[in-house]
């Protein structure tokens, strides 16, 4: 049984001895994991090309906490359906009244699922449930009925499986994957494009990776993954163009759909020092998005088979040695997270500060320009986008998860 860690939810143990394998894995983040900041705070300074203003406060907060929210879909009446995969429930939530109902229910038959991890809206009002417990992705009607499945692992031979993982589905029905290569680590992967209704595969863009020491001894070869590298992150908008906000040069590319490629400006940012508190919160951080464990082999029969969870990769009782990893020494200007596109048309991109200082996110117009720069308080992810909101995660002292509703600016 082969197990590996999703790239786009990290392990947050030291490296280990790895194995070399010819077969690359394509696969794709769930995100896909995370008000107001010192507005002098490392990252913001006087070369910004907008005056950072607050988000505000949100117009409706949901009272009861969930295990883990990163994506949400808004429903045509209003109410919100939202995946919590660590409490293992599928609601649709009324932001007004404060009140949940769960949809469907445990179990590996029709309208179940025992892992429910991420939602994305779907061609003609429907919704794309990504099941990882029953390793399988199952359209949702707009009446919140479920209807066929696909596995999220696709067997083609001797090959490596593809595995869809969304990190975005566009207006289409197609979902967008990472490939990563095998051995040694390379330097960049592949954004595919995966049409769920045709079965059609392509290559729309590549984008840069995190860097890796790589150690080889008598005991075997260590891949060590150095944390808070610059790495590109990327999304994609409902018309299926993909974002890519690049890690060398501060700033966005757009990839349309018809292969047109737009440069975007090149922001000037000033980077901040890797300290203990950012490592802790670096740790905390890939803790709670937990990671999705897939679990890849061969039973008795000769079955290939592939189980997938998110969660479980460490202790809060274990204390932490952070000389165990291997640190930048400045922050990248951006986390490596899912770039989530608005009904604007604006790319959202989350920067990173100095450790308890708040949420920042740059919002990058369709010809690359930074418009604008909205803070929050404390530690907030953005989930999802409603026709005149967004949904914006909060996370307590205890790693809960809040679902916060607030206009779009």
């Amino acid at each position: 049984m082969r197990r590996l860690t999703h790239p786009g939810t990290e392990s947050v143990r030291p490296a280990h001895p790895i194995r070399r394998t010819r077969h690359a894995w394509a696969i794709v983040a769930a995100v896909c994991v995370p008000a107001c900041g010192d507005s002098d705070a490392g990252g913001i300074g006087a070369d910004d090309h907008v005056q950072p203003e607050s988000l505000g406060p949100p117009d409706a907060v949901f009272p009861g906490d969930f295990g883990y929210v990163h994506t949400a879909v808004e429903l045509p009446d209003g109410h919100v359906l939202v995946a919590d995969p660590l409490g293992k429930a599928l609601y649709r939530v009324d932001m007004e009244d404060g009140t949940r109902a769960v949809i469907g229910s445990l179990g590996q038959g029709p309208g179940e699922y025992l892992q429910p991890d991420a939602v994305w809206p779907f061609r003609g009002d429907s919704i794309l449930l990504v099941d990882l417990g029953n390793a399988r992705l199952v359209r949702i009607g707009p009446d919140l009925v479920f209807g066929a499945s696909r596995p999220i692992a696709t067997f083609a031979g001797d090959d490596a499986p593809i595995m869809v993982l969304p990190d975005a589905v566009d207006g289409e029905g197609n979902a967008f994957v990472s490939v990563l290569g095998g051995y040694p680590p390379p330097d960049s992967g592949a954004i595919l494009r995966l049409g769920l209704t045709t079965a059609a595969v392509d290559t729309v863009a590549r984008y840069k990776l995190r860097e890796y020491e790589i150690t080889e001894t008598d005991d075997g070869t260590y891949v060590i993954p150095i944390r808070l590298s610059p790495q590109d992150a990327w999304g994609v908008a409902p018309d299926g163009s993909v974002v890519i906000a690049r890690a060398g040069h501060y700033g966005v590319n757009w990839f349309g759909p018809n292969g047109a490629v737009t440069y975007g400006d090149t922001i000037p940012y000033a980077p901040v020092p890797v300290t203990r508190a950012d490592m802790a919160e670096d740790l905390r951080a890939a803790e709670r998005h937990g990671g999705v464990s897939i679990d890849s082999g061969v039973s008795e029969d000769g079955t290939r088979t592939t189980n997938f969870s998110r969660g479980g990769f460490g202790s809060p009782d274990e204390e932490v040695d952070y000389d165990d990893y291997t640190w930048h020494d400045v922050k990248p200007a951006f986390h490596n997270a899912v770039v989530r596109v608005d009904p604007l048309g604006r790319a959202w991109v989350r920067r990173h500060l100095p450790a308890d200082s708040g949420t920042r996110y740059d919002l990058f117009s369709r010809g690359g320009q930074l418009v604008k720069a909205l803070t929050l308080e404390g530690d907030r992810i953005v989930a999802a986008f409603g026709p005149s909101h967004v949904y914006i995660v909060a996370f307590d002292e205890l790693d809960l998860a809040y679902l916060e509703r607030y206009e779009l600016p």
